[in-house]
Order: structure tokens, then sequence, then C-alpha cells
């Protein structure tokens, strides 16, 4: 599989259709939705491969999909073809009512993809495109509905941050359009509902603007700011955080690039202390976080060197930062995926293959509002 035999899949003018046994072949995780059960509550058409081609058709006949060239096309088919890929793994069954449900699959689903389109060499913008609207393809059936509480114009300002939003609602109208259940139609409302919002609110095709860098943080991590006044910022460090595999370049980017700053480091904070890989990492964690402390109460500035791979453990450490006033510079490192695994192969680690290739059931890519700025370098 590579990038060739992957936009080969995508239909390339309108009246054009898809082979689906040429996606399969391409990708035989799609093989396992044929045999994957749904709720027939939100899914009585029957199987996840039966939705899977019921939502392509639909995107075929969507106008956006029509409308798309190029690498806009490919993002819209493949967010399709791919947006329910782990719902074998992840489907459970209540052992008392019978009911079926895949909890989290979107977002294993984003993380998975974006393993295999990297292996595939798929350019890194594309990809991206493509599982950051799987991760949230749903997300606009329920604006209006939040579980957590948001509101709808919060939802819609943080997507607009991530996703080019018409593309979002274009793969989210052809889900729903995809199935037979009993609420789809109040649900495409609700989509439309949310396309109304986004154009009113300035963000349909265009990242919602804010007042400032800091004011846009602060509100997209859930303070009550108005986006359009500038939120005065405290005085502390300058911090550049990295995040990427191991084997990526980021001692390569230190040495560049941060010669004269203080290095915050798990790694060098486990070999300080004799560790191996996966040996006491709490320790180890605990020194860093002691050092970097440290220099955030002085307000000097330092590069925090670590994987920082998936959303929740980069969390951990903007945390951190954030509630000492700091200003953070979010970089990520990325490297082809046959140089990567060479590169750790010669590398003096005890990081082996299987430790790495496990890695990559966490690999969430920093969003552009996770930090003050967020630069990817690949």
């Amino acid at each position: 599989m590579n990038y060739d035999t992957i936009r080969a899949l995508c239909p390339k003018q309108d009246g054009a259709d898809y082979d689906w046994a040429a996606c399969c072949e391409v990708f035989p995780r799609l093989l396992a939705l044929e045999t994957t059960p749904q709720s027939p509550r939100y899914h009585a058409e029957g199987n996840v491969g039966v939705h899977t081609r019921m939502v392509l058709d639909a995107l075929l006949e969507c106008d956006h999909f029509a409308a798309a060239i190029g690498v806009q096309r490919e993002t819209l088919f493949l967010a399709a073809l791919l947006h329910d890929l782990c719902k074998p793994e992840t489907t459970v069954v209540d052992p008392v009512s019978g009911e079926i449900g895949q909890p989290g699959h979107s977002r294993r689903g984003a993380v998975d993809v974006r393993s295999l389109l990297w292996r595939a060499g798929v350019p890194f913008e594309l990809r991206e495109a493509v599982c950051r609207i799987i991760a949230v393809h749903q997300v606009p059936f329920f604006v209006y509905d939040s579980r957590r509480g948001e509101s709808p114009e919060f939802i819609t300002r943080r997507l607009s941050w991530g996703v080019h939003l018409p593309d979002l609602v274009c793969v989210a109208r052809a889900d729903m359009r995809g199935r037979i259940c009993a609420d789809q139609q109040a649900r495409l409302d609700d989509i439309a509902l949310f396309e109304e919002l986004a154009r009113e609110d300035g963000c349909w095709a265009v990242p919602r603007e804010a007042a400032s860098a800091h004011t846009r943080l602060m509100y997209a991590r859930g303070s009550k700011v108005h986006l359009d006044t500038p939120l005065f910022q405290e005085p502390g460090s300058q911090v550049t955080v990295l995040c990427g595999l191991p084997a990526s370049g980021k001692d390569t980017w230190v040495a560049r690039h941060g010669r004269d700053l203080e290095i915050v480091s798990f790694d060098d904070a486990k070999a300080e202390l004799g560790l191996k890989h996966g040996e006491n990492d709490g320790l180890a964690a605990h020194r860093a976080v002691d050092k970097a402390k440290a220099l955030l109460r002085r307000h000097e500035p330092f590069v925090w060197n670590a994987t920082h791979l998936s959303e929740q453990m980069r969390g951990k450490t903007l945390d951190l930062l954030y509630a000492y006033n700091a200003n953070v510079r979010l970089v990520y490192l990325e490297v082809p995926a046959d140089t990567l695994f060479k590169r750790n192969a010669r590398r003096d680690t005890t990081l082996t293959q299987k430790d790495l290739e496990r890695m990559l059931h966490r690999w969430e890519v920093p969003l552009p509002w996770e930090a003050h700025e967020v630069r990817y370098e690949v």
C-alpha cells in the first residue's frame, strides 16, 4: 500500500463510482466491517460495511464533494471510507439488554488511520485533514446537545481551529444520510443549524478570529473570555515543548535550536537515574517536573523535550506550564515510517521496535489551539 494506490480509490470526476473491492484490497481492515453489527436503533440498515457503502453513496451525491478537486476530494473520500474503521475493535454488547455500542470508535479510528496513512507515505496535510474529520465526525450531530455542557458557539469555534468545517459537515451529512434511523431528519436539521451558526460566526470556511493567540488559547481551554477582546497575559517563561515519536529528530532539534537553553527531558532524567525504557517512569517524570517548576518560578526560558504523544500526556505538561503563565510554542516533529524505524534500530536505546510499534496506538498529533503557537516540522 502506498499513496498512489490510495489516491486511485477516489472517484476523480462526477458520475464516477468507487470500487468497494479495491478499497478492501488496499485497506483489508474494511473486510471486518461486513461482520460487525450495529444498534438497530441507529443503524437499521445492517452491519458497518453496509453503512459505509451507503455513506460513500451519499457522499457522491453531495454538491460539496462534486465541487471538490485534488487533495480536498481525496480528503472527503478517505474520511468517509475510513470513518468507522475501528467499530469492530470497539463493539460492545450489553449482556442484559443486548444493546450494541461502539464507544470511542471515532477517536481510536483517527489514531489507527493516522498510522496506516503514515506508513503508506500519504502527505502530512492530507493525512491530518482526514484524521481530524474522523476524530470528530459525529460532533455536528450533537452540537446542540453536548454531554459536556459546552455551548454550540464554543464547540463550533474550537472545531474551526483544527478542521475545515465545510468538509466536516459534508462527511457528517453523508454519515447521517447513509443509514436508516428514526431521528435521521432531526439530526440532519441539527447539522444544518451547525452550518448556519458557523456561517454567522465567521468561521465556516476559515478559523474563527481571536484578538490574540493567548485569548484563543484560554478560550479553547474553557476560560470565560471574549474572543474579540485581548486577554492580558501574565509574565512567565517562554517554553518550547517538543512533540513527536521517538527518533523523529527531537534531540537534533535541541542541538540546533536550544544550545543556550535549559532542557527538561524525561530521557535525561532516566539516564541520570540509571533507568531503562518503561522502568519506574514515575520517578523520572517527577525529577523532570521538579526541574521545570524551578525554571517556571524564575520565569526562565527552556525546552521541554519529550514525546508528548497523546493529548492526555501533552495535557499534563501544558496544564503545568499554563498554571505558571508560560508562553508556549509547541513544535511537532515527524519523519517517514521507514526513516523512523531505521533510526531507532541504530540508536543506543532500550526502546525496542515492538515498543515503538505499541506507541503508535497513542499517537495524536497536536491541534493548532493547544498552545500559543504550534509548528509542524515534517
